[in-house]
């Protein structure tokens, strides 16, 4: 027999190999840097970050995903939650840095619990309740809504504005969102595509307009038609207006040189015919997806009309939902019925670009809003904020229910989690008292960034929900205590329920981790600052 203790290897020789509470204590670690990393922009006092890519283009934002984004964070862990945030912006659009910083609390505080030897199953199974429990709260808690409700409407999105870029114009641009909302709701949902968000750099962002209808990065086709049609009746054509070429390679023999004449004439025949279909259909305005013959071109700017051509498909749709035009393909069967209607068609000059703003739609289900500002940074991060504002709408008029913000539900939520934890034995207590810990630190997190003492604000917040006043929140400017309702400060509560869902659900998968094996090198180390995950695959 040869040595009993000879070591059997089963993974290649450069895997590297983490095991329990270490694997458990990096992954917690990872967790925590990323929550770290966007907890400083929370509220209406967070801070912005500026982030500069490899390129040396420059981010200025402080809307949670994006950052993440931008970071191009590689440890594996730290992946998970940035997923968080991208599921948290599909499914709502805003609460991203909620959502990140609550999933790193709970690890935070989970890793309390395994260093009092408690298994990370039995902390699972806590969680789990507690985030059912919590579920109930939000719920339970949540004010109605509906579409007339406009002052609600309205604080939803300043609210979702505050302490972003947008916030000097926020009045201004509330109203615009909420009646770009409301103007293209079927009932209570609503699209977001319906709501194109179009940028431009000039002005300032109080510039900014919602225009009943599109505006198309496109100019007319002839110089000799007209710079604006009123009462538009528009023609959406995604033919082309063109010859057609013939599929197979015919060759023509020509005698005479009169023939070849009679070629070009046939052809200028054919589109004058075009263009005389247009102008009978009554049509004076044409967007064309494809192509438009010169000749064609000549013919309808003689009569008057306006067109455009090379229209983006989504923009034809776009277009047939605001003008309420039909999408015609073959000239030949055009009918008076098929083409819609704008107050004005009109080609507007900004800066050396030519756009065509098609405005004043009858009864629009699809709306621009046009931005505008100072700079591209400075229109980027508002087109940030007004995505995340559209979202929140649109997330608050599809549950029908609504929230205080300020911290005052997560007070709460913690609350009744406490009160939940007094009814189990056991040691899912414990994990149930963590989660009520973790929901803490967003009125926590309000305060810290606000630069007030989160330990004396937690202690009146608590004093007041106790009380019964379920929307105690903080009042970040003034530095005490508010009645965050009566403040206006109103979030959906989509963004509460996702948050918490998200978190707990990827705070359950990372405790479950207790072993982390990385693949050999094909080179490129770990970055650096990331302890005993050595030798992971680039891109990972």
């Amino acid at each position: 027999m040869g040595n009993q203790n000879q070591p059997i290897y089963i993974l290649p020789e450069s895997t590297t190999r983490t095991l329990g509470r270490d694997a458990q204590r990096n992954n917690i670690m990872a967790a925590k840097l990323v929550a770290e990393t966007v907890r400083t922009t929370l509220g209406p006092k967070g801070m912005d970050k500026m982030i500069v890519d490899s390129l040396g283009d420059i981010t200025v934002t402080n809307d949670g995903v994006t950052i993440l984004n931008e970071m191009q964070i590689e440890h594996p862990t730290a992946r998970m939650l940035v997923e968080v945030a991208k599921t948290q912006e599909e499914q709502v659009g805003d609460g991203t840095t909620t959502a990140v910083i609550i999933a790193g609390e709970l690890l935070k505080n989970a890793e309390r619990l395994l260093d009092q030897e408690i298994h990370p199953t039995m902390i699972v199974k806590g969680y789990r309740q507690a985030a059912e429990e919590a579920q109930k709260t939000l719920n339970a808690i949540a004010e109605p809504l509906t579409k007339k409700d406009t002052e609600l409407l309205k604080n939803i999105v300043i609210t979702a504005m505050t302490g972003k870029g947008a916030e000097s114009s926020k009045e201004k641009l509330a109203e615009l969102i909420v009646k770009a909302v409301t103007d293209v709701a079927e009932g209570n949902t609503v699209d977001a595509s319906d709501i194109k968000i179009e940028k431009k750099v000039g002005g300032g962002i109080i510039d900014s307009e919602l225009i009943q209808g599109l505006v198309l990065d496109k100019e007319k086709v002839h110089s000799a038609m007209p710079n604006q049609v009123r009462n538009a009746k528009i023609l959406l054509l995604d033919s082309a207006i063109e010859v057609k070429n013939t599929e197979i390679d015919a060759k023509i023999q020509i005698t005479d040189p009169s023939q070849l004449a009679g070629f070009v004439e046939q052809e200028e025949k054919i589109l004058k015919d075009m263009a005389d279909k247009i102008v009978k259909s009554g049509a004076n305005v044409v967007f064309c997806q494809k192509g438009i013959d010169d000749v064609a071109q000549y013919y309808l700017s003689k009569a008057g009309v306006y067109a455009a051509r090379r229209v983006k498909k989504s923009d034809m749709e776009m277009l047939a939902r605001a003008t309420g035009a039909s999408i015609v393909t073959k000239l030949t069967e055009l009918i008076n019925k098929e083409l819609g209607f704008a107050g004005l068609v009109e080609e507007v000059k900004y800066g050396d670009e030519d756009l065509t703003f098609i405005r004043e739609c009858k009864n629009p289900k699809a709306v621009t809003l046009l931005i505008r500002g100072g700079t591209q940074h400075v229109v980027d991060e508002v087109e940030r904020a007004v995505k995340d504002a559209v979202g929140d709408l649109i997330a608050s008029l599809s549950v029908g229910k609504v929230v205080a913000g300020a911290g005052s539900p997560e007070m709460e939520v913690a609350k009744e989690l406490r009160k939940y934890a007094t009814t189990l034995s056991g040691r899912e207590q414990l994990a149930v008292q963590a989660f009520a810990d973790a929901m803490e630190i967003v009125p926590r997190t309000l305060a810290e960034n606000a630069g007030l003492d989160p330990i004396d604000m937690l202690t009146e917040l608590k004093a007041e929900h106790d009380k019964g006043n379920k929307w105690a929140g903080l009042d970040v400017f003034k530095g005490k205590v508010m009645d965050a309702w009566k403040a206006g400060v109103i979030e959906p509560l989509k963004i509460k329920t996702q948050a918490v869902k998200s978190a707990s659900e990827v705070a359950e998968l990372i405790l479950r981790i207790d072993d982390v094996i990385a693949g050999g090198s094909k080179g490129g180390g770990m970055p650096p600052g990331m302890p005993g995950m050595g030798g992971m695959p680039p891109g990972y």
